[in-house]
């Protein structure tokens, strides 16, 4: 029997991204966030969600984009500090020992050393409650060579991105392959969906 815990926000696993802005006087910013993902492929988007207080909110109100920065674990900490520490009073990609490389499509930084990036200019803003949900379009997708496959798509062990949980506010580790997307259902349908 399922106990009930309330209403909160607790979808497990949720990523660990590092947004990057600029801020007005051209310094680049990093903020470590949890909540976003895909919402959609056609054109295909980003959402992340951001409470005003943070200056990556301010940031992005008035540059009209951001970077997703997806870290390997090696960077935990690296990662960690950029969600602790705040760009008001800190240089963070400095501090953090990270190298901030300016978009050439968007005015917004990424940090060379994490392996996979998307380059994201702002399409909506929604306020919901006391985070914005930013919606931005992906004009690209960088990848660093050594995480791809022989069909230029990222491979997740490659990268070994963090996961985390914010029930226990615990980083994770992603685990081993588990099936087929769009086949291991099939042995249900009995046949091949086209």
């Amino acid at each position: 029997m399922k106990k009930s815990l309330g209403s909160k926000p607790w979808a497990l696993p949720s990523p660990v991204w590092v947004v990057g802005t600029y801020g007005d006087d051209g310094q680049p910013n990093m903020m470590t966030l949890s909540w976003g993902g895909i919402c959609s492929s056609d054109p295909p988007c980003v959402a992340i969600s951001v409470r005003k207080s943070r200056l990556t909110y301010s940031n992005i109100i008035k540059r009209k984009a951001f970077t997703i920065n997806i870290p390997s674990k090696q960077h935990l900490t690296a990662v960690d500090y950029a969600g602790i520490a705040s760009g008001k009073h800190a240089d963070k990609f400095l501090a953090a020992g990270l190298t901030p490389i300016q978009s050439d499509l968007v005015q917004a930084p990424y940090a060379e050393e994490f392996p996979l990036i998307l380059e994201c200019r702002l399409l909506h803003t929604v306020e919901i409650g006391v985070h914005t949900q930013f919606i931005g379009e992906i004009l690209d997708v960088k990848a660093e060579a050594a995480v791809l496959n022989e069909q230029k798509c990222p491979v997740i062990e490659l990268i070994n991105p963090i996961i985390s949980t914010a029930p226990d506010r615990k980083y994770y580790e992603v685990g081993g392959c588990l099936g087929q997307a769009y086949h291991t259902g099939l042995k249900i349908v009995g046949t091949k969906i086209k």
